[in-house]
């Protein structure tokens, strides 16, 4: 818990200390935009609270006394709030519209995590989670240089289909923490 509050209030503070450093991705479709560090840096948060939840058998877990699966839900959605609101505090005393895209960003990887986590276990979740930033960031981008509706990570800090979007994620992905029962998928080379 400790390290996913230190992980989650680290990653607002560095990514205000770095603000809007860009990092150069190459574009597949339409023109470039701009992707800064701070859109890949709100992954820490989430690749924190996914090493906490893998770590133990699912199998232990699902027979387990207290649902760990709720908690593991709970406390997802306390990572997002928290990051939530120590953006709002940094956009409230800054005025930078940058903590309002960490915090959002913040909590829809956190969203992403949960969903994704029961579906296909930590590893396979991380390797998933690192790859939508460069994913969007290459084929994200629409004629103008502005990003797809889709595309949630790229929009500016004013963006509702962003924000809808990354709390959208939240809730779905708590629930599906929450209530999903059956085993990640196993992925087995046979020879």
């Amino acid at each position: 818990m400790t390290v996913v509050a230190a992980a989650t209030l680290g990653t607002v503070a560095i990514g205000l200390a770095v603000g809007n450093l860009e990092l150069p991705v190459p574009v597949l479709t339409g023109q470039s935009g701009q992707f800064l560090l701070a859109h890949l840096m709100t992954l820490i948060p989430a690749v924190t609270l996914l090493y906490g939840m893998g770590r133990g058998a699912s199998q232990t877990e699902s027979v387990a006394l207290r649902s760990v699966r709720c908690w593991d839900a709970a406390l997802g959605v306390c990572v997002a709030a928290a990051g939530m609101l120590a953006a709002l505090v940094s956009y409230l005393v800054l005025d930078s519209e940058l903590a309002v895209v960490l915090g959002r960003n913040l909590a829809g990887y956190v969203g992403l995590a949960l969903l994704l986590h029961p579906l296909l276990g930590p590893q396979l979740t991380g390797g998933t989670l690192a790859a939508i930033p460069l994913v969007l960031a290459a084929s994200g981008w629409g004629p103008g240089g502005a990003p797809e509706p889709w595309a949630w990570l790229l929009h500016p800090a004013d963006s509702a289909i962003a924000g809808v979007t990354a709390i959208g994620a939240v809730c779905v992905g708590a629930a599906t923490a929450a209530l999903w029962s059956r085993p990640p998928l196993r992925f087995t080379a046979h020879l």
